[in-house]
């Protein structure tokens, strides 16, 4: 039988590898023909050339000894930055003093404590010019009806469930609130927001103010929130301003049946050796927004938590803050409605903004804002 793997004293593999080469060839040359291939092939050859990484390894060692110098004056500007926000937190406290008596006033309104004179009600709307000449013409057709209607116009005391309603209205917090939460929350009478003393440890405290109730003995509810103004060490560079590093809430004394936060469950077991059934009951979580009080605490040890852990932690961060900076400095608007337009509207123009910029530009944070909230 002849033998096929030599011809001419050539192995048939090296045929067979020389054969690929040439197709190899020919389809490269192909390829490189295409002038579509060549300017992508270029663009990507561009982008890698020039990107910073590979742009700063390529200069020499003197000017990166330099770059490096740059980087420690960065990290000093970063520590002087935080100083910043630790006297905006000093401001902060200062001005608050001065808020203090306006919200003592709007508490006194709302409960019905003290009623508003004839010049701290009145309230020129954008279209009271509309709203006059309506009116005028509906007095002049219905004014018998009216008035009678107004003698028999119900007079609540001040404005009922204002707090609730804010509560209602605002989704971040209406998600929190279970049915059998709403009969408490129409008890709360006020909400305040107190800063750390001069020399403590950066942090603002909730107080969440209620009436005599049926469900705890509690006159106040708090929830501390602690904060940290200094860099990272291990990444300096990151530091964007004040941040939630942790919170603690607070023991709420429940009247007997009435803690909410629990439930009592039944459940059969059955006993090993006797084999008989019998019925237990025990109390486990239940959802609920006074949970609020009970916060999961953040890590200390250096140990991370959990993926479910971080975004609680976080979430609870982020409504700690919005109470801070928005609910309680703007509460009538929140009641209103207004305030809750103004945030879609902020939110759709940031939405469009992102669209025609497809740039990577995050502006400053306000002064008094935490950056990302995260768990140290």
């Amino acid at each position: 039988m002849a033998d096929n793997s030599f011809s001419d004293g050539v192995p048939s593999d090296a045929l067979e590898a020389a054969k690929n080469a040439s197709n190899t060839e020919k389809l490269t040359d192909q390829v490189m023909q295409n002038p579509q291939v060549l300017a992508a092939l270029q663009e990507r050859l561009d982008n890698v050339a020039h990107t910073p990484s590979s742009y700063i390894e390529t200069l020499p060692k003197a000017v990166k000894r330099r770059i490096n110098a740059l980087k420690q004056l960065q990290v000093r500007c970063a520590h002087i930055e935080a100083k910043f926000y630790e006297e905006v937190h000093d401001l902060e406290r200062k001005y608050a003093a001065l808020y203090q008596p306006l919200f003592d006033k709007r508490r006194e309104f709302i409960t019905g404590d003290v009623e508003p004179t004839d010049a701290e009600s009145e309230w020129h709307s954008e279209n009271e010019e509309e709203d006059k000449l309506a009116g005028d013409v509906k007095n002049k057709v219905v004014i018998a009806e009216k008035e009678a209607a107004t003698a028999e116009e119900p007079n609540p005391k001040g404005i009922p469930e204002f707090w609730f309603t804010i509560f209602r209205n605002v989704d971040m917090l209406s998600e929190l609130v279970q049915e059998y939460d709403e009969p408490i929350l129409k008890h709360l009478q006020d909400i305040k927001v107190k800063f750390s003393d001069p020399g403590q440890p950066m942090s603002f405290v909730l107080e969440f103010h209620f009436e005599p109730n049926d469900y705890f003995t509690n006159s106040v509810l708090t929830k501390t929130y602690k904060m940290k103004s200094e860099p990272d060490k291990a990444d300096p560079f990151s530091f964007e301003g004040p941040e939630i590093v942790d919170c603690d809430g607070c023991a709420i004394d429940w009247k007997k049946g009435k803690n909410v936060t629990v439930k009592t469950i039944k459940k059969k077991q059955k006993h090993k050796g006797r084999g008989t059934v019998r019925t237990i009951t025990k109390q486990v979580p239940n959802d609920s927004f006074f949970n609020f009080f009970s916060p999961l605490k953040a890590s200390g040890d250096g140990e991370s938590l959990d993926e479910d852990s971080e975004f609680t932690l976080a979430s609870d961060f982020e409504i700690g803050h919005f109470f801070r900076e928005r609910i309680v400095p703007r509460a009538v608007l929140y009641f209103t409605g207004e305030a809750i337009e103004d945030d879609d509207n902020e939110l759709e123009g940031d939405e469009e903004g992102e669209d025609e910029d497809d740039a990577d530009i995050n502006p400053k944070k306000e002064p008094s804002q935490p950056s990302e909230c995260k768990q140290q």
